[in-house]
């Protein structure tokens, strides 16, 4: 298991989350990926994706199955919302895109949790790399990110 995968590990082990990490043969960096791995349903997904709210960095946790709708988001958030740069992501992530998790930043993100990831009994977020997940609850997601729990997409 890399560096960064142990430490998210060890950072699920500490929040008192049961979930243990696995790391695929095949990437998964794309949802489609995921769930093709996992045999799970797309929208069990946990996307870690980032955006820039107001200027600061936003970290926004969605289901496989949907796009953030930014022009909500901002009227949620009451601020501008665009779409994070990569460079941006793994700065403020150290994790490359594709395999960011919800936790082990170098410093703490602010994060929104989709609610639509309420519907599923089990989610899948990224551990770090392309290649590694970890489940977990939707209660969990939301404890360990101290997100905040806002509709993400219209429908």
């Amino acid at each position: 298991m890399a560096d960064r995968t142990a430490a998210i590990q060890q950072l699920l082990v500490d929040a008192g989350c049961p979930g243990r990490i696995r790391v695929l043969p095949e990437s998964t960096h794309s949802a489609a990926q995921a769930t093709a791995a996992l045999g799970c349903a797309p929208g069990a997904i946990a996307s870690s994706l980032v955006f820039l709210a107001g200027g600061e960095p936003l970290l926004v946790m969605t289901s496989g199955v949907h796009r953030v709708d930014t022009d909500l988001l901002s009227t949620e958030l009451g601020v501008p919302v665009e779409m994070a740069r990569a460079k941006l992501v793994k700065e403020v992530t150290g994790q490359p895109i594709g395999g960011v998790s919800p936790i082990g930043h170098p410093a703490p993100l602010r994060t929104v949790v989709d609610r639509s990831l309420q519907a599923y009994d089990e989610l899948w977020a990224a551990a770090g790399t392309a290649n590694s997940v970890f489940p977990i609850s939707f209660d969990d997601l939301v404890r360990i990110t101290a997100g905040t729990v806002l509709p993400v997409v219209t429908g």
